[in-house]
């Protein structure tokens, strides 16, 4: 079966916007890796358009920084699907829009066999926590406290214990926690 994983960056104070962390090669490496061991990546609108507003043109002009490229070129490679109800068609190649609801989508996608479903979008990790569809939380917490953006687990209303597996320190500062819901 598919493991459900979400994985997102977060500044100290909870915020997701992603312009306000530190991506650098180490980071990009990481999270090229995540994806190529995962099949699919599950997006909302806004999250996809930020991305698909960026990446795709990497993969069609190289940057010449090796660790954006090739995380520009895994990003492409991975099925994304789309949670959206203004989206009528998507341009990114390996893009489609999800057909059933959220819920819907994610119980039959665990009873696949494959890889790690990635969730990217905070907005689908929120839903998707309340939901209790989530087997593992990625969180990579950047030493930054930033201005904007969405608050990752609004509006959760019970408890959730997660369990700590293990972290990984990168050397510009950020820290990837590695949570498992606890199953007591």
């Amino acid at each position: 079966m598919a493991k459900i994983v979400a994985t997102l960056n977060i500044a100290l104070n909870g915020s997701c916007d992603h312009t306000s962390g530190l991506a650098d090669q180490e980071l990009h490496d990481h999270y090229t890796e995540v994806i190529r061991g995962s099949d699919i990546i599950l997006y909302g609108r806004t999250t996809y358009q930020l991305m698909e507003g960026y990446w795709p043109g990497l993969v069609k002009n190289p940057s010449g920084e090796k660790s954006m490229d090739e995380f520009a070129i895994a990003l492409h490679n991975i099925q994304k699907v789309v949670f959206s109800r203004t989206l009528k068609s998507l341009s990114w190649e390996t893009s489609v829009l999800a057909k059933k609801s959220l819920e819907d989508e994610v119980q039959a996608l665990k009873k696949q066999p494959g890889k790690d479903v990635l969730i990217g979008s905070p907005s689908l990790i929120n839903e998707l926590t309340k939901l209790g569809l989530i087997d593992e939380y990625q969180l990579c917490i950047h030493p930054v406290i930033a201005q904007d953006g969405l608050l990752l687990f609004k509006n959760i209303q019970e408890r959730l214990i997660l369990k700590l597996m293990k972290t990984k320190t990168f050397q510009a500062g950020q820290v990837m926690h590695y949570y498992e819901r606890r199953k007591d």
